[in-house]
């Protein structure tokens, strides 16, 4: 993996005498499967668009859906929707063409809304987890605690904390010369693959980085997990067993969730600052499927597991075919 990175870097190809042009090299060893692994790529894209897209315009058009879990979701699609484009269009001109040309502020910027959008989406699903504790645990309190305008509070603060943590980003690598290599061994603009490649002291970065990972990861699964173990003892002491498979069946599209968007992160996260003997092109995939899965799959997840949402797209389909037959005779 070494000499072909290093073979790439010395080509003519895919260098560039601009200092202010980057190039993403896709995934350094599997070059040759560029084509292949863009099929996925295309359909995790399309599910993502799709899915989200319905699940935002069903929530929408059915006034029985407005209630505080499925904002949260339409939060979350929203979400989604923008990562998903921030990533994909670059990815599979990457992946098609070898167009991994970059300007620097367009590298900078991608890298702010990747990371930035990651973290409104763990407060999500942090609020979305909270959400679930205060239906079990304190129904006869739910609708007072959990307002519109509390919704709304959250949304803004979802959006301001992902922000202003990747805020300083940006600045701390502007301040950085790059005075070898322009070629990232990446698809897309990550932040430490970024800043390995710069020259001088690259300590605020590095530090920084991980503190605001640690920030969003650690404290928000701490405070899901506290959460769940919350859940899990108000559960417990119900004594019909249908009222707990009725609590647990609440949870469980929001757990499923959870563990597709936070296990490839954590993967991810722990094999780029310890996994030093992982290939290169392992650690790169997890970071795709990190980035791909959850948007994809989401949608998926609570269209199977929640009632309301299936019924009504079953209603818009049903619809769809009744207005076919009538039109056709």
């Amino acid at each position: 993996i070494s000499s072909t990175i290093a073979q790439t870097m010395e080509s003519p190809n895919h260098t560039d005498p601009d200092p202010s042009l980057f190039f993403l090299l896709g995934i350094p060893g599997l070059e040759k499967f560029h084509m292949w692994l863009s099929l996925p790529v295309c359909c995790l894209g399309t599910a993502t668009i799709v899915g989200n897209i319905t699940i935002l315009v069903v929530v929408a058009t059915e006034p029985a859906l407005h209630k505080p879990v499925y904002l949260f979701l339409c939060m979350l699609s929203t979400i989604d929707l923008a990562a998903s484009f921030s990533t994909v269009p670059k990815l599979l001109a990457i992946l098609w063409c070898g167009a991994g040309h970059i300007s620097a502020s367009a590298c900078l910027a991608q890298m702010f809304f990747i990371h930035a959008f990651c973290m409104m989406e763990s407060t999500v699903l942090l609020a979305m987890a909270f959400d679930r504790y205060v239906a079990i645990c304190h129904p006869l309190r739910y609708s007072t605690i959990l307002t519109d305008t509390i919704i709304a509070r959250i949304g803004v603060v979802a959006m301001m904390r992902g922000s202003l943590l990747m805020l300083p980003c940006p600045f701390l690598i502007g301040r950085l010369s790059f005075c070898q290599s322009h070629v990232i061994p990446h698809t897309y603009c990550e932040h430490m693959a970024v800043v390995k490649l710069a020259c001088g002291d690259t300590r605020p970065n590095r530090v920084y980085g991980l503190t605001a990972a640690l920030l969003v990861i650690g404290v928000d699964l701490f405070c899901i997990g506290l959460s769940y173990a919350l859940i899990a003892q108000a559960v417990l002491r119900l004594s019909s067993q249908e009222a707990r498979s009725k609590a647990l069946g609440t949870c469980g599209s929001h757990v499923c969730v959870i563990l597709i968007s936070y296990t490839p992160a954590l993967f991810s996260f722990f094999t780029h600052r310890f996994g030093r003997h992982v290939p290169l092109h392992i650690h790169i995939l997890l970071a795709n499927v990190y980035l791909l899965f959850p948007p994809a799959l989401n949608p998926m997840v609570y269209g199977v597991k929640t009632r309301e949402i299936r019924e009504r797209v079953a209603k818009v389909f049903q619809w769809g075919q009744g207005t076919g037959l009538k039109a056709s005779k």
